[in-house]
């Protein structure tokens, strides 16, 4: 039987803090509203404190509330994140002025030393504890099932998250906004528009052709060619190797700065990651060495980030969106990676973050809608049939839509596949041109032509 002193004590013996979803996810015998109208009170009462907006909103006992925003007002690493001895020296050292960190290059031999099969930066004890974590009912589905499921969330969670990590200001809502409606946040600068746009196309990159890419070149390349659109000096850097030396700000770490060595360590980091069979172990070695290598002339973390989805997509895990991670704890666990070759910093953030991850994900798992099979079945005739409309502008959509149906689809489908079509038509925008292999130059003179009619 539900007790309100429960509720609330839930609440305060959560150092990390508690969502809604999470707060309901541990009684799930107390209506959402109730849940609300007790926070409320509680809130008012000076009993707990609220931080951050909208499903990310997080609720503390009132003295935690004000450790996390000291932590976030004085840039310090958050004293609520759990941390091991080891971790902690690193947070010691890389805290350090500039001027008393020993100037470093690129270790060759931290990859060289790597052994797949045999070294292991995650434990089997972490490990296990991960797939615990982030096992679905998806499991032994297809690949890619769970990240299609949970695309339209997956699309906001991960690209705000892993945005607000290289200080963009957009709000949760507001990338809601952008993605799914194509509405721009009003007052924003247009790089964040456009960092929030090409993480969405890079997260459909991986999901939608999970059976197709892998830990190659082509992968790579492309998913950074996705996530630095139009936002890096020189076009002709996106999506290839980087010809020139870059500095790291705030660190004395100077990686390597000749294309060919570049090439030849890229090509031993995709050999070793394709030797690793456990999911975790993968996704954790491309957050250690993809970053560190810095193969691309910006934007490596970002890549990194998405990167370290994709074995975990394949096997149909929750994903990690880096929801709640605090930009002070991850850019700190990058310079100790970066400065002393070490990983226990990230490993420790890498775990605490898949954990706040699943929760997110498991709790709205009975919010999900099952996908609609008619839409399923017959998703590549969708796209393809809209692709052909807006690159053919003269022709007749309902013509042409027509003749796809009558071509691929059986009598007993098509007139339901036609309404699906002109349905996605309808409310097509530029935020969703990339799911279907279209050019913003296209879709507006396929506008403009419409206009005409």
């Amino acid at each position: 039987m539900f007790t309100v002193t429960e509720l609330l004590k839930s609440i305060q013996e959560s150092a990390a803090g508690l969502t809604l979803a999470n707060l309901l996810a541990q009684h799930p015998d107390v209506a959402r509203r109730t849940a609300q109208r007790w926070i409320s009170q509680w809130i008012n009462e000076g009993q707990i404190s609220a931080i951050g907006e909208g499903r990310a909103r997080r609720y503390f006992a009132a003295k935690m509330a004000v450790t996390v925003a000291s932590a976030i007002t004085q840039d310090i690493f958050p004293a609520y994140i759990p941390l091991s001895a080891d971790s902690r020296d690193i947070v010691v050292y890389v805290d350090q002025p500039l001027e008393a960190r020993k100037p470093v290059g690129y270790q060759r031999d931290f990859l060289d030393a790597y052994r797949p099969g045999v070294t292991w930066y995650l434990s089997e004890s972490l490990r296990r504890q991960l797939h615990k974590m982030g096992k679905t009912a998806e499991a032994v589905q297809p690949a890619g099932t769970y990240s299609r499921a949970v695309l339209n969330r997956l699309l906001v969670d991960l690209s705000w998250a892993s945005s607000h990590l290289e200080g963009n200001t957009y709000s949760r809502l507001d990338t809601r906004e952008l993605i799914e409606y194509g509405k721009v946040a009003w007052g924003k600068a247009a790089i964040e528009t456009q960092m929030i746009l090409n993480h969405k196309t890079a997260i459909e990159l991986l999901v939608e052709n999970i059976g197709e890419i892998g830990f190659n070149r082509y992968t790579l390349m492309n998913l950074h060619s996705a996530l630095s659109e139009n936002l890096l000096p020189n076009p002709a850097d996106e999506g290839r190797i980087r010809q020139h030396a870059v500095d790291i700000g705030k660190s004395v770490y100077r990686p390597l700065s000749a294309p060919q060595q570049i090439d030849e360590a890229l090509d031993v980091l995709l050999d070793k990651v394709n030797q690793i069979t456990d999911p975790f172990e993968q996704s954790f070695f491309v957050m250690v060495h993809l970053p560190y290598l810095q193969p691309f002339a910006d934007i490596n973390k970002r890549c990194s980030r998405l990167a370290a989805n994709l074995p975990l997509f394949r096997a149909n895990l929750c994903p990690l969106t880096f929801l709640d991670v605090p930009e002070q704890a991850y850019s700190r666990a990058t310079l100790g990676l970066y400065e002393l070759t070490r990983v226990e910093l990230l490993r420790d953030l890498y775990v605490w973050a898949y954990e706040r991850s699943t929760q997110e994900y498991l709790a709205i798992k009975q919010e999900l809608a099952e996908p609609d099979p008619t839409r399923l079945a017959w998703r590549d005739v969708i796209k393809q049939t809209i692709r052909d409309v807006v690159t053919h502008p003269k022709e007749d959509a309902l013509t042409v839509i027509q003749g796809a149906v009558v071509a691929h689809v059986p009598d007993a489908d098509r007139a339901n596949v036609q309404a699906l079509i002109v349905q996605e038509l309808r409310r097509l925008h530029e935020g969703v041109l990339a799911r279907y292999g279209l050019r913003p130059s296209e879709f507006t003179a396929w506008k403009v032509w419409q206009a005409r009619g």
